[in-house]
């Protein structure tokens, strides 16, 4: 039997991911906004500190560009672009230069051939696809469930779902080492100090816990999936 709309108890599954998710992104915003007011001694722009980081890492080939947006920063390994939000590009503050550090620590990170990136870059199909047809395998599984098809569609939706999951947990490592990578090169090229160092870990720190928060609230999502709908039979 498949739990009534209204009287789902796994319901609570989902409402802790999305807390963990709000508080998470909650804090990552008055952390930036925080140490946005923290200027750096060197007075580099996020886009000038991004420029010095690559280049003292023989990186000549990545271009730096403006987007919209806030921390809506990324580095697109297929065209090598790094791309830099309005809330870093052009801010001097230790929160901005961090961010733009870390976004350098994946172009590092793709120049040097740290596998894992290169295996959540093979998953970004797979998880795509993943998350938008679960649902819908899913859906077509409770329609026909019981005329012999609908445990097989619903049990290749979970599988689809899991694949997104999976991206989930492959970002981890992928994040907290571009993080750790932005820390080293700030500190071996001088752009930044002690104390501004240690602001910039609680910026990135912050960052960091989005994706855990991501990752586990896909977990429970998967699990909530696995006790609705896993291994049961049709009848």
């Amino acid at each position: 039997m498949i739990y009534g709309y209204y009287f789902d108890p796994t319901y609570i599954l989902i409402v802790i991911g999305m807390v963990i998710c709000l508080v998470a992104q909650a804090h990552v915003n008055s952390t930036f906004k925080k140490y946005s007011r923290v200027q750096s001694n060197s007075g580099l722009t996020g886009a000038q500190a991004a420029k010095r980081i690559l280049e003292s890492q023989g990186i000549y080939d990545v271009t730096i560009q403006h987007i919209a947006g806030k921390l809506t920063d990324n580095y697109n390994p297929r065209n090598k672009v790094l791309s830099l939000s309005s809330s870093t590009y052009n801010s001097t503050s230790v929160a901005a230069i961090g961010v733009a550090a870390h976004e350098c620590g994946h172009a590092i990170q793709h120049d040097r051939g740290y596998a894992p990136i290169a295996v959540r870059n093979a998953l970004v199909p797979f998880a795509n696809w993943g998350s938008r047809l679960s649902w819908i395998l899913i859906i077509v599984g409770i329609i026909f469930y019981g005329q012999g098809t609908g445990q097989t569609m619903i049990d290749i939706g979970i599988f689809a779902f899991s694949l997104a999951v999976l991206f989930q947990l492959v970002t981890l490592p992928v994040e907290f080492n571009a993080s750790g990578r932005a820390i080293k090169v700030l500190e071996s090229t001088g752009i930044f100090g002690t104390s501004e160092l240690k602001c910039t870990k609680k910026v990135l720190g912050a960052a960091a816990m989005t994706y855990v928060a991501a990752a586990a609230s896909s977990i429970l999502q998967l699990l909530r999936l696995v006790i609705l709908f896993g291994g049961r039979r049709d009848d």
